[in-house]
């Protein structure tokens, strides 16, 4: 196998990161893996406890993709047994533990996901339960003894609940060390982590010095501001850009990032030659909206296609920029001449409950043949003509009474 030159590696490894531990070390295991032919073998730990993967993910797989495309060997280990702990960190509070079953199945769709970025064909692919699961009480005594409760509390956020006198179970240390036997098993050369991760990358760095083996090197990389801007991306606080996102709702999300995120996306986010990547930064300042667009479009084209991507801006812009609805809306046909609102929201999915339907009208985002639904208690008639309606910004609908189709 033939890598490419030393400096050319460091270069692209060591773009965008927040912190190499070592740097020095790093070039020594790139010289190592160069002289013997051998290629580095890079871990990076999955957390299956929310299966659904969102752009804040992407920034660490692609760096697990970059070291696959220098010849390296990618080790993705879903943490099924890791799982059923819960992981502490930036918590303030215990983590709800997962069934085995529960992580396993998680494990799956994260890998069906992290391969719209990674090479699945070059993948090497690990539940940890295969050897945390069968260790004995006397092997987990024996690695505690590795560690102290005072090196534990350097953690931030274990210090900053012991100092708020908050509850810390004695389960929740046994979080890094799991992930640290991780590294013990595979001796692998490198794990990658968000900078949430910091201390669990140490900590398997520690044991594998431990254990007599040659310490891994930990990359810790950014983690990702939501499309609100100030909280890093989650799902759960609806800042999120999904992987499974349909490619209209990806280019919509995008695009409504404050322009102070677009140049941190750009560059993290998207897969592209350094003349690409310069002609949407050379545009923030002059035409921030222009920027964004291209970057809208590239986001898409990653996950999807070039073409998907050109579709979802056209139909971004008949929405939003025409002020038409799309042209392929699902019809929906009901058996009922008249129905609430509410219930007809409920009925569409474009609300999960009575009660988010009542909040979307008393917002005024629900419109029914281009007029406001004002009254929550408002029944809708139809008749021969199926009515259009849309749902906050980008839900639309047809409905119509069954018998006249």
């Amino acid at each position: 196998m033939s890598f490419p030159a030393i400096q050319e590696q460091l270069d692209i490894i060591t773009g965008n990161v927040v912190e190499v531990i070592s740097v020095n070390e790093l070039e020594q295991k790139l010289q190592a893996s160069q002289k013997t032919n051998q290629p580095l073998k890079i871990k990076l730990g999955a957390d299956p406890s929310r299966p659904d993967l969102h752009l804040g993910h992407s920034v660490v797989l692609r760096k697990l993709r970059e070291f696959q495309d220098l010849g390296h060997q990618a080790i993705l280990i879903i943490g099924d047994f890791t799982a059923m702990i819960g992981d502490p960190s930036g918590k303030s509070k215990t983590r709800p533990q997962l069934s085995a079953g529960e992580a396993r199945e998680n494990g799956k769709s994260y890998f069906e996901q992290a391969s719209k970025i990674l090479d699945p064909e070059k993948t090497t692919i690990c539940y940890n339960s295969d050897w945390l699961g069968t260790m004995g009480f006397s092997d987990v005594v024996r690695l505690a003894s590795h560690y102290t409760v005072a090196r534990m509390l350097e953690r931030d956020d274990f210090e900053r609940r012991y100092r708020a006198q908050e509850s810390i179970s004695i389960h929740e240390f046994l979080y890094p060390l799991a992930q640290g036997m991780d590294s013990v098993h595979l001796k692998n050369d490198v794990e990658l982590g968000g900078t949430d991760q910091k201390f669990n990358l140490l900590v398997g760095r520690d044991l594998q010095r431990e254990y007599g083996i040659t310490p891994q090197v930990c990359i810790t990389m950014p983690l990702l501001v939501g499309t609100g801007g100030g909280e890093k991306m989650s799902k759960s606080l609806g800042n999120a850009i999904c992987f499974n996102d349909s490619p209209a709702d990806m280019y919509g999300k995008a695009l409504s990032i404050p322009d102070t995120l677009i140049e941190t996306y750009t560059k993290l986010l998207l897969p592209q030659g350094e003349a690409a990547l310069n002609n949407i930064l050379s545009q923030i300042n002059e035409n921030p909206r222009a920027a964004k667009r291209s970057l809208a479009r590239g986001i898409v084209a990653s996950y999807y296609s070039p073409e998907e991507a050109e579709g979802a801006e056209s139909h971004f812009d008949q929405l939003f920029v025409h002020k038409k609805a799309p042209d392929n809306i699902e019809l929906f046909k009901l058996d009922q001449q008249s129905i609430s609102v509410i219930d007809l929201l409920v009925t569409l999915g474009a609300a999960a409950s009575k009660s988010e339907a009542r909040r979307m009208i008393q917002q005024k985002s629900v419109v029914v043949d281009e007029r406001k639904i004002e009254e929550i208690t408002e029944n809708l008639e139809l008749g021969e003509e199926p009515k259009t309606v849309r749902a906050g910004k980008r839900k639309f609908f047809k409905v119509a009474l069954k018998k006249h189709f």
